[in-house]
This record gives C-alpha cells, sequence and structure tokens, in this order.
C-alpha cells in the first residue's frame, strides 16, 4: 500500500505562512503514520524546524529558480518526485493554481484555500458594512484538509517546549538571562502597510510610558528594512532599556527563539504578531485599517488583546494596503500611547 503523503503549498506573506504552523503541526500529531511535506519559500524554513518527524520542508524560491511558466514546470516535475498521495493548496494565487491544474490533469487528489471573499467584503464595505467574524485562517487551512480526509483538532501550543527556545543558539551577546524582577518586553512596531502601523512618534512615546512603569524591563524591538532599522537604532541609543534584537539575532529563526522568552510582545498586525503567537507568547496587538474580524488574529491570542478604535468606516482593508479614506488614519492616530502601555501592563499583572 502507498505511504500517504500530503504536499502543503504555502508561498507567502510571512505571516501567513506562520498562521499555517498550527494546523500543519496539530495534522503530523493526530496522522503519526502520514508523511507531510511543506512547500514554502526559503525564509519559512525556521517555522517548520521543530515540526514532529514526519514532516519535511521543500523550499522554492518563485521569484527566481522557479519563476514563471517555464520555473513551475520544472518545480512540478521535482514534485512529482516525490510520490504525494494528496495536494492541499492553501494559498490559491497564480502560482500555486498553475500547479495545482498539473496535479489535476494527473488526477491527484487537491483541494485549495476558500478565502471567503464575498465575507471579506461584506465587512469592508462602506455603505452595507456587516461586522461579522469571518472564518479564521486557521479554520480554512483545517477545513482544506479535512476535504481531503484528514479533519484535524487544533491543538497547538507553540513550537517550542515550555521553557522556551534555546538561548544556546543565539549569538553570544544575544544570550541573556533574565535578571530577578525583570520583564522581556518585545516591540514590532512596523508592518508591510501604512494602514497597519501605529505612528511611529506615538509609539516612542509607548517606550517611554513602558520604561518608566518598568524600570527593570528590557525591550527587544523587532522588524527589517532600512527606514525601520534607522528608527530602531535611534530608539536603542535613546531608551536604556531597548535593543535593536532584529539586527542581533541573524534572521526569523533567532528572533523566534527571542521571542519565546518574552513576557509580552506588543505588535501591529503583521508577520511578528505571528510570530510571537506560535512561540506562545501573549501579544498585544494594534490595528488600524484592518479588523481581527477579517480572520487574521494571532494564533491563541485573547481578543481583550487587540486594540483598535471603534470607528464605523473600520475596517477598510483587509490587508491594509488601502489609502485611507478620510486621508488622516484617525483609526490609528485616535489610540492613546497610554493605552497601549496600560495594556501591557494589564497582561504582565496576569503574568504575576
Amino acid at each position: 500500500m502507498k505511504t500517504e503523503h500530503i504536499l502543503i503549498m504555502r508561498f507567502s506573506a510571512m505571516g501567513d505562512v506562520a498562521m499555517t504552523v498550527p494546523v500543519v503541526d496539530s495534522l503530523a500529531r493526530q496522522y503519526p503514520d502520514v508523511r507531510i511535506t511543506m512547500l514554502s519559500r526559503p525564509f519559512a524554513r525556521p517555522f517548520f524546524e521543530y515540526m514532529p518527524q514526519n514532516v519535511g520542508f521543500m523550499e522554492a524560491d518563485v521569484k527566481n529558480e522557479y519563476y514563471g511558466v517555464k520555473g513551475l514546470n520544472a518545480l512540478y516535475r521535482r514534485l512529482t518526485a516525490k510520490n504525494f498521495t494528496a495536494i492541499a493548496d492553501l494559498h490559491s494565487v497564480l502560482r500555486s493554481d498553475y500547479l495545482r491544474m498539473r496535479f489535476n490533469i494527473d488526477r491527484y487528489r487537491v483541494q485549495h484555500i476558500d478565502k471567503h471573499r464575498a465575507g471579506r467584503k461584506m465587512i469592508t464595505s462602506q455603505t452595507d458594512k456587516q461586522l461579522v467574524q469571518q472564518p479564521t485562517a486557521f479554520d480554512n487551512y483545517a477545513d482544506v484538509l479535512a476535504r481531503l480526509g484528514y479533519p484535524v483538532k487544533l491543538d497547538f501550543r507553540s513550537i517550542f517546549p515550555p521553557e522556551g527556545g534555546d538561548m544556546s543558539r543565539l549569538p553570544e551577546d544575544m544570550r541573556m538571562e533574565k535578571a530577578d524582577g525583570e520583564v522581556w518586553i518585545g516591540l514590532a512596531a512596523f508592518a508591510a502597510h501604512t494602514g497597519k502601523i501605529y505612528p511611529p512618534e506615538q509609539m516612542e512615546k509607548v517606550i517611554g510610558l513602558i520604561t518608566a512603569r518598568h524600570p527593570k524591563c528590557r525591550i527587544f524591538l523587532f522588524g527589517g528594512g532600512p527606514a525601520e532599522t534607522a528608527r530602531m537604532n535611534d530608539w536603542s541609543e535613546r531608551f536604556d532599556r531597548c535593543v535593536n534584537a532584529s539586527a542581533r539575532l541573524g534572521g526569523i529563526a533567532g528572533e523566534l527563539i527571542m521571542m519565546s522568552h518574552l513576557d509580552v510582545m506588543v505588535s501591529m498586525d503583521s508577520a511578528n504578531m505571528h510570530m510571537a503567537s506560535i512561540t506562545g507568547t501573549p501579544v498585544v496587538s494594534v490595528w488600524g485599517a484592518t479588523h481581527p474580524y477579517a480572520g487574521f488574529m494571532g494564533w491563541g491570542q485573547d481578543p481583550a488583546n487587540a486594540i483598535q478604535a471603534d470607528m464605523p468606516c473600520r475596517p477598510c482593508s483587509i490587508f491594509g494596503n488601502k489609502p485611507c479614506l478620510r486621508g488622516d488614519y484617525a483609526c490609528l492616530n485616535s489610540i492613546k500611547p497610554e493605552t497601549i502601555a496600560g495594556k501591557v501592563d494589564e497582561v504582565l499583572n496576569k503574568k504575576r
């Protein structure tokens, strides 16, 4: 009898790939005799490093090595050599659609994600908005597997054991021990789109409030890109308790380990929210143009820790990539720094 072997495809974005982790991990543990291969872009490998042994990772650089139809045909030939018995497309974009078409022609068992576009349109409409919780990305991913014949109970906690990731794997200057009474706070102040970024000047006030209220804290800054790095370096120089963690950790693998040791993370609706979530760290999330009802809240996060302004135009975008209808991003600018700092206090008090 042919060994069951599932191919799961999700190429991007980083946060969406991170959101596959609770589903793939649950699948692997509940079906230990089934082989699972996760196909994604190279950056995603660290997300799956700590999976059960029946999970493998296969990288595909679809923007270079496997670019265009010729590249996808080469990737398809590589995939067919793996003897898959079922294909789960968790992305459903042109690239994965093409691969899925090839698998369908060759009579593989294939299912793809339902993105519930009608529901998303309903919650972002400006004329007849109906703010109704949509199925989460986790639900949508699990639904694909169920239609393939692998229903899963989502019981994931963290990619790491309860004590967190192995700090000895970090660069030497980041192998820290938490001092007695010290709290570690992560801060990911940026996102891919303006509609999801709390004003940096206001975030600077948040840092000031947190360090004043928690003089023994350490604040680890996460983010990338030249402009973000410059801002984080500036904060690190001006606030004694801040360190630009991303500049020192050397990539996603180290960031995940560090996040697993935080007491709380402050993040936008961004990949960092999802990265912290899959390490079991509580997240205070700040939402602007987007909304948790679209289905992208971090895994296991308390909805009470989502900070958002109650405005009739919100959400105006599923991904935060549309210009502000008002022109002033009031959904973000109206959130007071004291509100964010206060929510951090609440999370830390619960952990004491």
